[in-house]
C-alpha cells in the first residue's frame, strides 16, 4: 500500500544489523522503551501482531497523567526484514523500509499527516520518536 503524494518522511541510520532493528521495532517487549517524542511522555503498553491483516496497538501518556491517547492499526504488508505498511485507525496509511548498509540499518518511515496540527510539528514528532528508537537501539 502507498502513502498519498502528501507523505511526510522520516528517516535514521540505526547501528545494528537490520534483524535487530527490525526486532526492537515491533516487539512489544522494546516499544515500550523507546517510544515517546520527548522524556516526559513515555507508553505504558503495546500489543502487536505483525502480520497482514494483524492489528497493532500503543498507549502513549504524558508521565505526569495529564493527557494520552491510544495509537494503532492494522498491518497491510509485511515482508519480514524489509517493508512494513498499515493503516491507522484514522485511515492514514504508513510505510517503513528497512535496508542493511554496512553502517547498520537505513530506515526510511513515510505517513500520511492528520490535518489537526501542522505538517512540520507531526514530522518533527514523529522523527524525535525515531530518533528515541536508534538511540534506545543502539544502546541495549
Amino acid at each position: 500500500m502507498n502513502t498519498s503524494d502528501k507523505a511526510v518522511t522520516i528517516s535514521a541510520t540505526v547501528n545494528a544489523p537490520v534483524e535487530k532493528a527490525w526486532n526492537y521495532f515491533f516487539n512489544p517487549v522494546h516499544i515500550v522503551k523507546w517510544n515517546s517524542a520527548s522524556p516526559d511522555w513515555h507508553t505504558p503498553s503495546a500489543s502487536g501482531d505483525l502480520r497482514p491483516g494483524g492489528r497493532f496497538t500503543s498507549r502513549m501518556e504524558a508521565k505526569d497523567g495529564s493527557m494520552g491517547f491510544d495509537f494503532g492499526g492494522v498491518y497491510d504488508e509485511v515482508i519480514p526484514n524489509e517493508f512494513v505498511s498499515y493503516t491507522m485507525d484514522d485511515g492514514r496509511k504508513v510505510t517503513i523500509s528497512f535496508t542493511g548498509t554496512e553502517n547498520g540499518t537505513d530506515i526510511l518511515e513515510k505517513f500520511d499527516p492528520e490535518e489537526m496540527n501542522p505538517v512540520e510539528f507531526q514530522q518533527a514528532g514523529w522523527q524525535a520518536i525515531l530518533d528515541s528508537f536508534k538511540t534506545y537501539t543502539e544502546n541495549n
